[in-house]
């Protein structure tokens, strides 16, 4: 039995990275094993171009092509073995976070970063993304109060933000079956239970 394969998205601040362990566990509860994943990463190589990504300046175009080549290195090496082998992929980003950030946030054309999903993983969605989500307030306040130092991502400015959400949630209403939509400005217990639900229905 092929394993499955789900993706956590939302903006900067907006919560998705701590359930991660919380979604894992609930997924070995049921008797599957799963890897936790992270895009761009995952892989050395892919490591290496987060790095690039989240510091250097740059292109647009260059970022997305970057972002994507980090995505096929993980395709290759990690989450398709990992399917294909039974165990579940849970994956902190993936190409609905391209269509965000690069399409929404930076401007760049749909249909180009449609083309290279087509390219890269046309074969492949994930099937179940949870898409955290957040006034801008909420989530700009909590990444004010975290410890780490900021990214180039993290250090933009509210209308970048404001464009990602929207296009995040223009995904979700496109892809209702696939992304459901996380109220992330709810208590933990309440997130926590759908997030529990939702798991448990695949």
């Amino acid at each position: 039995m092929a394993g499955r394969f789900i993706t956590l998205e939302g903006i900067d601040g907006a919560g998705k990275s701590s359930h991660s362990s919380f979604i894992a566990d609930r997924i070995m509860a049921r008797g599957f094993e799963v890897i936790t994943t992270r895009e761009p990463g995952g892989t050395a190589l892919g490591e290496k171009l987060r790095s690039i990504v989240l510091n250097e300046k740059m292109h647009g175009d260059t970022e997305t092509l970057l972002m994507f080549a980090s995505r096929t290195e993980q395709l290759a090496d990690v989450i398709l073995p990992a399917l294909a082998n039974g165990v579940w992929v849970l994956c902190d980003r993936f190409t609905d976070s391209t269509f965000a950030y690069q399409c929404g946030g930076r401007g760049l054309s749909e249909s180009r970063i449609a083309t290279m999903e087509t390219w890269v993983h046309g074969h492949l969605q994930p099937d179940l993304t949870l898409l955290f989500d957040a006034p801008l307030e909420v989530a700009r306040e909590r990444l004010n109060s975290g410890t780490n130092a900021p990214d180039k991502f993290e250090r933009e400015q509210g209308e970048f933000f404001s464009d990602v959400r929207a296009a995040y949630l223009k995904r979700a209403a496109q892809f209702p079956h696939r992304i459901k939509l996380i109220d992330s400005a709810r208590t933990l217990e309440n997130i926590r239970t759908e997030l529990g639900f939702l798991i448990d229905s695949l």
